[in-house]
């Protein structure tokens, strides 16, 4: 009988560029442009962030894919030559066609089998799952989950009044990150590391809520403030609510183990989103960790973010349990228990 195998993670590694922009100099940004100007203060006491991380002139997704990688490899002990499968995973993309994944693959310089998953903020969550379950039936032994994140492209500059800088309010909170992962075959032991659960629950009723239009098939090649920028469309939070029966019954046991987790990552796009989540999924805070505020909504790159930050925090260590919950527009929820 074949010996049972578990997904573990051996990498987890991010890349936060080093232009880093307040919501001061963001302000000023939208003033500057002639529209409605917001009064000093407003962007950080409705989001509670105070900046973002800004990619270089001319970085694209695979570039900021690729910082994250590298590092993880590192951390792994491989070189590219030892991954099997090449997942990309994110928000954003560098063209339509082909895959990013086959731009990251070539500046890393692999020539394993390659593909997209692409499903908002929930991307690197979806992935794992699409790891793991390739890991666990043995058709590869070693798989690298790559992100980039130039968020801050879909941020509206222009708004010729306060309603429109409200729809446009999650965009001042986009930031852009690189991030990696690196998932292994090991022992399915009870006490093995590795990925123990993975539940997944969608409202997809909800996918008008919150949208970046533009460059696909409804609205192609818009030049639209509306169609290329981040837009609230509807009531993002009331999308959330109405998909929680669903979540409850996908991840209520999971949920409910929440409370035996040493750190909990859950993806954050604002400081009055994290205190929500935190009530409304009853998460233990001070074994969450308010990323938010420092780096802004990092997009897909944002709980492999928050596992790098706890780890240099000493907040976790090996053997503990980790507990990730991703949460993207469309409405997608996912949640991953995983033993470090």
């Amino acid at each position: 009988m074949p010996e049972a195998l578990r997904a573990r993670i051996a990498a987890v590694s991010a890349h936060l560029p080093s232009r880093y922009r307040t919501m001061d100099d963001i302000r000023a940004r939208i003033a500057g442009t002639g529209g409605y100007a917001p009064p000093p203060g407003l962007l950080e006491d409705l989001t509670g962030v105070r900046g973002v991380h800004v990619h270089e002139d001319g970085e694209n997704a695979s570039d900021l894919a690729v910082a994250a990688a590298r590092t993880a490899l590192d951390e792994a002990g491989m070189s590219i030559g030892d991954i099997d499968l090449l997942l990309f995973a994110s928000t954003a993309q560098d063209l339509i066609e082909p895959a990013t994944s086959h731009l990251v693959a070539v500046k890393l310089g692999a020539s394993c089998p390659v593909f997209d998953i692409k499903n908002a903020c929930n991307s690197v969550l979806n992935a794992m799952e699409v790891a793991a379950s390739f890991i666990q039936t043995g058709r590869y032994r070693t798989v690298l989950i790559a992100c980039g994140e130039p968020a801050t492209l879909a941020t509206r500059w222009h708004t010729p009044d306060r309603q429109t800088l409200l729809r446009a309010l999650p965009g001042y909170t986009a930031s852009d990150a690189g991030a990696a992962l690196v998932l292994t075959a090991g022992p399915a032991g009870p006490d093995d590391p590795g990925i123990l659960a993975l539940r997944f629950a969608s409202n997809s009723e909800a996918w008008e809520n919150c949208t970046v239009a533009g460059g696909g098939s409804m609205h192609h090649l818009s030049v639209h403030d509306d169609h290329t920028t981040l837009r609230l469309n509807g009531n993002l939070r009331q999308g959330a609510l109405d998909a929680l029966p669903r979540i409850l019954d996908a991840a209520g046991e999971e949920l409910r183990a929440v409370g035996a987790s040493t750190f909990v990552a859950f993806h954050q796009i604002a400081m009055p989103q994290y205190r929500e989540m935190i009530e409304l999924l009853s998460l233990p805070e001070d074994r969450c960790m308010p990323a938010v505020a420092e780096h802004g909504n990092c997009a897909a790159a944002s709980l492999p973010l928050q596992l790098v930050k706890a780890r240099e925090a000493d907040r976790i260590e090996r053997g503990d349990l980790v507990t990730m919950i991703g949460l993207a527009s469309g409405f997608s929820f996912g949640l991953a228990l995983v033993r470090w």
